[in-house]
């Protein structure tokens, strides 16, 4: 279906690529990685026909409908979940082709683009188009809110909701997980693997990788290499392949030498539980992949923090929010040398509201915050990438911070992060996300912080940065608290991980498996009955007379959900018998002309009818949802890791 030959492809008078060869064939599913800047997405614009190749040549089938996520969204003001559908160009097309017929009144073709519309499932495609939102983290009232009124991350979200909304041959996905929250990775995550079509994804998320693509195409010094499974069987591969050479040999056994001893350090701190034992297994799969990385050019350590108190910061009964009104409340946190912390929740729950309370960038609403004497605060939010000084360079930057240091100490620490030779004297400005977030890190690491506060560090960077970081992570002596939906490093980054979760901050138990299964069971279990483990028996029975009491108030919603069933049962019935009267030859001799016409207009209404009522009764069984979501139970799994249903 797609066909790259002997593809030469330049941007300006640099090569990204030559001697290109690549073949895609109906059902692959392929993960396109590299380091950030190498082309990926320049090759992505090339097969979208956006760019030419300068030499060789690009097939693709005849008729091969391809899809790909915009990056920019009109600020429009028409509802999101229009937006959404408009990605199914032909639902779009036989639609305006139906009102066309029918402005016409020609009821032949309204009968023949009826037919098509139910063939290509187009009297279900508002429901499909909702059920795309939800997975990827809209709220069912936000289905009509204006396009225009969104932010830029949302509008993210809404983009790729429409490119997985068209029924393509070959889906383009270009760091689909950078705007998203890990509830919508692992959604996505799910959906990619029942995709039916081929796909091309770039990513730098291992673990999504891993559960998404069956080959990786790795792009690197201007070629592509095609390797056979996931990615972790590309670093086996690559790994056997540069422990070949005998330079990359010697630093590859530096490199397990390094990891051991940390893998070694925990072992003799492990304990059996579960989160303990998860990250005890990621630090030993670190051990088996950093072969694969010898050559990476991001190498560095966290330098020792000046002071380390104990306790570095204390929370009690602390409530943080914007405004008046508070995300989290009686948050009671403290934080030690040596603490590694991970943060779940869904999106909106108060992760990023926790980690800015901690930066002191929010005031307390209640309760009480003693920070340590001594306290030195790295803090990363992709926020703060737009706060560097666009005119300034890397080099500048770091002279900003210690004006006495030599100019060659300054060069061999932002060599560490990729910024050599002459880049780390260009100015800010032109640079990439991925190398703006580079050196954000750069200047955390220099401060020397005692306590780290990482707010998605991941977004923008590249797999062999991300593995630099987590190695780097590993040495770190201070505390760290850590939101990321980059499963891989949670798992080896962090210790202990804490649920924020309906205003509450709680100890989670269990690891990410457990995580991942919480969420599905939680969704499922939402009229579950039972309060949090230890709540007083009488505090149980209040609260159980508490939900009786929110389930008597949800009958209504209840019996109007199965009276709109029942509608749709009945106009589909009507519908079937139209359609079997519409099937009969001589309903269409000249002398039925009415009846036919009569009938034809019947079917009209009642397909309007029929979809009226479709979406009529989605909208209360979202609200019926949202309802028993509240009045369900939902409690931080403990050491058994999941609520019963």
């Amino acid at each position: 279906m797609l066909r790259l030959s002997g593809v030469a492809l330049c941007r300006g008078t640099r090569l990204l690529v030559e001697k290109a060869d690549l073949s895609v064939h109906p059902g692959e599913k392929l993960g396109l990685i590299g380091a950030n800047g190498c082309g990926k997405s320049s090759l992505l614009a090339l097969i979208l026909g956006e760019l030419q190749p300068d030499a060789g040549e690009l097939r693709l089938s005849p008729g091969l409908t391809l899809s790909h996520v915009a990056q920019e969204t009109p600020a429009v003001d028409r509802p999101a979940i229009d937006h959404v559908m408009d990605g199914d160009g032909e639902l779009r097309a036989a639609q305006r082709a139906l009102a066309r017929a029918e402005a016409r009144g020609d009821g032949h073709r309204q009968a023949e683009w009826h037919g098509r519309l139910e063939a290509m499932g187009g009297y279900t495609a508002r429901t499909r188009a909702a059920r795309l939102m939800h997975g990827l983290g809209f709220r069912p009232e936000q289905d009509q809110v204006p396009v225009s009124t969104l932010s830029g991350g949302w509008r993210m979200r809404l983009n790729l909701a429409r490119a997985l909304m068209c029924r393509c041959d070959l889906l383009l996905l270009d760091e689909p997980t950078n705007h998203l929250d890990l509830d919508a990775v692992l959604w996505l995550e799910d959906w990619l693997r029942a995709y039916r079509g081929a796909l091309i994804l770039i990513s730098h998320d291992r673990d999504f990788l891993d559960r998404t693509v069956e080959h990786v195409i790795h792009m690197a010094h201007g070629r592509l290499r095609r390797y056979a499974g996931n990615y972790s069987a590309f670093e086996r591969q690559r790994a056997a392949r540069l422990a070949g050479q005998q330079a990359a040999y010697r630093r590859q056994q530096r490199e397990v030498r390094h990891i051991q001893g940390f893998v070694t350090r925990f072992r003799a701190k492990a304990t059996k539980a579960r989160q303990a034992q998860s990250r005890l297994k990621a630090l030993e799969r670190m051990e088996r992949i950093a072969p694969a990385h010898v050559d990476s050019p991001f190498h560095f350590e966290f330098r020792a923090p000046e002071r380390l108190p104990e306790p570095l910061l204390c929370l009690e009964g602390v409530a943080a929010g914007y405004g008046d009104t508070p995300v989290v409340r009686g948050v009671g946190l403290t934080l030690s040398p040596g603490q590694r912390i991970g943060l779940l929740g869904r999106n909106g729950a108060g992760k990023s509201t926790l980690i800015r309370l901690l930066a002191g960038e929010l005031p307390l609403l209640a309760g009480r915050c003693e920070p340590a004497r001594g306290l030195e605060i790295g803090y990363f939010a992709q926020h703060q990438l737009e706060q560097l000084d666009p005119r300034a360079s890397p080099l500048e930057h770091l002279q900003g911070l210690d004006g006495r240091a030599t100019e060659q100490s300054l060069r061999d620490h932002l060599g560490g992060f990729g910024f050599r030779g002459e880049r780390a004297e260009t100015s800010v400005a032109p640079f990439s996300g991925g190398e703006k977030a580079r050196l954000v890190l750069a200047l955390l690491v220099y401060r020397k912080p005692n306590l780290l506060l990482l707010d998605e560090p991941t977004n923008h960077l590249d797999l062999e940065m991300r593995h630099a970081l987590t190695v780097a992570l590993q040495g770190f002596e201070g505390a760290m608290v850590l939101v990321s939906h980059d499963r891989h490093l949670l798992a080896t980054a962090s210790d202990e991980l804490l649920l924020v979760h309906d205003g509450a901050v709680s100890p989670f138990e269990g690891d990410l498996e457990a995580y991942s299964a919480w969420l599905a069971r939680s969704r499922e279990a939402a009229g579950a009955e039972g309060g949090p483990k230890g709540q007083p028996v009488a505090s149980r029975k209040a609260r159980r007379r508490e939900q009786a009491e929110r389930r008597r108030r949800l009958q209504p919603l209840r019996s109007e959900a199965e009276r709109l069933d029942a509608e749709v049962a009945r106009l589909s019935a009507r519908q079937a018998a139209l359609e079997a009267r519409l099937g009969e030859s001589e309903l269409y001799d000249e002398s039925r002309r009415e009846e036919l016409r009569s009938v034809l207009a019947e079917r009209g209404q009642l397909a309007r009818a029929l979809r009226e009522a479709e979406e009529a009764w989605l909208r209360v069984c979202e609200a019926l949802e949202a309802a028993e979501q509240e009045t369900a139970v939902d409690t931080a799994p403990g050491a058994t890791g999941l609520p019963q249903a």
